[in-house]
């Protein structure tokens, strides 16, 4: 049986300075509860760069300046409706956190906390993400 190939994903990776150090912002996945990052699929009419960060004002309620070019990328199995596995490739986008909305589309779905860059390298299943959080220095 063919594997399927691997669909595209924009994600933003929210940090900020706290205390002289950075630290990053990651979620919780509204199925599993895990520790993620912000992240789609592609949105008709928007750059990779600003799908990420529309996927970050919708699910974390965050706004800031946004790199123009990836700043990695990692692999996962996206779980689909029905229970299929979809091989899913995700480019990430840094976004320094400079707004906090009172308000954003999946508010109280989620879990949001902000780790240092050790922390939230440990929080996080995949292990090309942890490798990004960690070189975020």
């Amino acid at each position: 049986m063919k594997k399927p190939a691997a669909k595209t994903q924009y994600a933003a990776l929210p940090w900020r300075y706290s205390g002289g150090s950075r630290e990053v912002l990651l979620i919780s996945s509204r199925d599993t509860g895990r520790w993620v990052i912000p992240k789609g699929w592609p949105i008709k009419g928007l750059t990779p760069a600003e799908t990420a960060a529309r996927e970050a004002y919708e699910e974390a309620g965050l706004g800031g300046q946004m790199s123009k070019k990836p700043i990695g990328e990692f692999e996962y199995g996206k779980r689909l409706n029905g229970g299929k596995v979809q091989p899913t490739r995700v480019e990430v986008f840094a976004l320094e956190q400079m707004v906090q909305h009172p308000d954003w589309p999946e508010q109280g779905q989620r879990k949001m906390q902000w780790f240092s860059l050790p922390e939230a390298a440990e929080a996080v299943e995949e292990p090309e993400l942890k490798d990004i959080i960690r070189k975020l220095k």
